[in-house]
């Protein structure tokens, strides 16, 4: 009774504040300049060489360019490279730069109007620096295949390959390989972090840490609009770091925040129906961006783990059985995210469709009881690792599949704890998300190649199957998107018939903004675009 006192307390106080704020005078052309949003965890740095997670990806992505970028279709595009061409085996890859990009000024480039343009050798340095073991970036895993790079002149840059990688270009699309100037790094040191100096849309101007960093427009940013008008359109960004989740949405009810970037269940029901629709009271004044996110939500086994059951072919199809995806995104995602009945490749990739596990709990019931039969073991019971987020997804599965006969036990444990204990094999099965880092299926299937065992690489489940591992080598060998496709379905069926996992659901990019910011889209990484978002006045 006291919670649901308080959720119609905190229901009311937003329903006042959002109606507050939209009948207040609004519309000065100072706050139609500025878009605010607030990051719940703290920006460690602003260096893209350590651009590893959202909280960081997202300001730096309005700080930095790179060679290419990705358009919200997944398609590669032109960035600071116009232009580029790939040799007969795909080894070789030649860039040719735009002669009109510039960086941020700064008295430091030591020129009349403090600044200078990007050359190909800004990004040798670049990729040096990312490379360099001093410097120890998380990223420098992302040129592992590269053999050797070199400026041919100002506006050619070539890169060898030591083998064959399809995916390469969508790796240079990552924030870590953004273009950095020598002079302004090695004047700073390691205080880059919060010195960065780019060719992005935005350029740095104050950041007090854990409460507050703005960026302000770049007026010599060098990409324009489709009618030839400069971008961005913003004058500036606004980035708070409120960590309570309730104080960030009051902030957007009353105007403060201009996007709303989390589906707490805090207030989930309050904004939502359980198909995913705006409540009718909203949706004058606020509309929802949404969209594929390249995210897969699953439960992964530790193959070689100790307890008999995850070891147990039949228990872990039993638990892909033995609940309903679509009743639990109904009822505990609102409807965001799309059940994962398909394999671990997720919706927007080439590859995705393989056909998985349906919601059967009479085949579940009947695996359980064959593994009782054969095993002897009247009450089986598998343990899951999970943080507090996922507690409620895990506890409907823990009741379903005790419903037919197999004890889910749930331990509850720290983000970071999780990661820990993920990483050393010390979980029996274990709930985890992978967001890919570039746009192809080779990325989710490297979880499954045996060579890439933690701590070494990201196979989590130590899953090892000689005909898959034949698989993944040979896609390597394959540009052909369409044939390479028939490879990744094929290693997925094999994931699927093995289940070293569970998938839960494909997530989707959602994201609440108020009616007058356009230009804003829900890119399938997730990536946050300001360079073409505008704020129009409002009455």
């Amino acid at each position: 009774m006291k919670i649901n006192i308080l959720k119609n307390i905190f229901s009311s106080l937003f329903a006042c504040c959002l109606l507050a704020s939209c009948n207040s005078k609004k519309g000065s052309s100072r706050e139609l300049d500025v878009f605010r949003y607030n990051e719940h965890y703290n920006v460690a740095t602003l260096d893209p060489a350590f651009a590893r997670n959202p909280p960081i990806i997202w300001p730096t992505n309005q700080l930095f360019n790179g060679l290419v970028q990705q358009d919200d279709s997944l398609n590669i595009v032109a960035d600071i490279a116009k232009s580029w061409t790939i040799s007969e085996d795909t080894k070789t890859y030649t860039f040719t730069l735009r002669d009109d990009v510039v960086f941020h000024k700064h008295t430091q480039f030591k020129t009349k109007d403090s600044t200078r343009k990007v050359v190909a050798s800004d990004f040798v340095y670049s990729f040096d620096r990312l490379k360099d073991v001093q410097v120890a970036s998380p990223g420098s895993w992302v040129l592992n295949n590269v053999k050797s790079y070199s400026a041919v002149n100002d506006t050619t840059l070539v890169i060898n390959l030591d083998k064959e990688f399809p995916a390469f270009i969508g790796l240079l699309t990552m924030r870590y390989c953004s273009v950095v100037p020598k002079e302004i790094v090695e004047f700073y040191g390691t205080e880059f972090r919060s010195h960065p100096i780019g060719t992005g849309p935005f350029k740095f101007k104050r950041w007090e840490e854990g409460v507050k960093l703005v960026l302000r427009k770049n007026e010599n940013y060098f990409e324009t609009d489709e009618n030839g008008t400069p971008l961005p359109y913003l004058e500036a960004v606004a980035i708070t770091f409120l960590p309570d989740k309730q104080s960030e949405f009051l902030q957007f009810a009353q105007g403060n925040l201009d996007m709303l970037n989390s589906l707490d269940p805090s207030y989930k029901d309050e904004l939502l129906t359980a198909t995913g629709e705006l409540k009718g009271k909203y949706k004058n004044e606020v509309k929802t961006i949404s969209g594929p996110f390249l995210n897969t939500e699953y439960l992964g086994f530790f193959l070689p783990s100790n307890a008999e059951e995850v070891r147990s072919l039949a228990l872990r199809q039993a638990v892909n059985y033995g609940f309903d995806r679509s009743k639990m995104i109904k009822y505990l995602r609102n409807g965001i995210g799309t059940p994962a009945n398909a394999g671990f490749i997720p919706t927007g990739l080439p590859g995705y469709g393989t056909p998985g596990y349906e919601y059967n709990p009479a085949k579940a019931r009947e695996l359980i009881n064959a593994y009782i039969k054969e095993s002897g073991n009247p009450a089986p019971s598998i343990t899951i690792g999970t943080n507090s987020q996922y507690l409620d997804i895990c506890e409907y599965i823990q009741r379903e599949l005790g419903k037919l006969g197999l004890t889910i036990i749930i331990d509850v444990m720290p983000p970071s704890t999780l990661r820990q204990l993920k990483s050393t094999g010390k979980l029996d099965s274990f709930r985890a998300s992978w967001i890919a880092d570039y746009p192809d299926a080779e990325n989710y299937l490297s979880l499954y190649y045996s060579k890439n065992f933690t701590p070494n690489g990201p196979n989590y489940t130590h899953f090892k199957d000689a005909y898959y591992d034949r698989l993944y080598e040979q896609s390597f060998k394959i540009t052909d998107i369409e044939k390479r496709k028939v490879i990744y379905q094929k290693m997925d069926s094999i994931l699927i018939s093995k289940a070293p996992f569970v998938t839960l659901y494909y997530d989707q990019v959602i994201k609440f903004v108020h009616k007058n910011v356009t230009g804003l889209t829900a890119n399938p990484q997730d990536f946050l675009v300001l360079k073409r978002v505008k704020k129009l006045a409002t009455e």
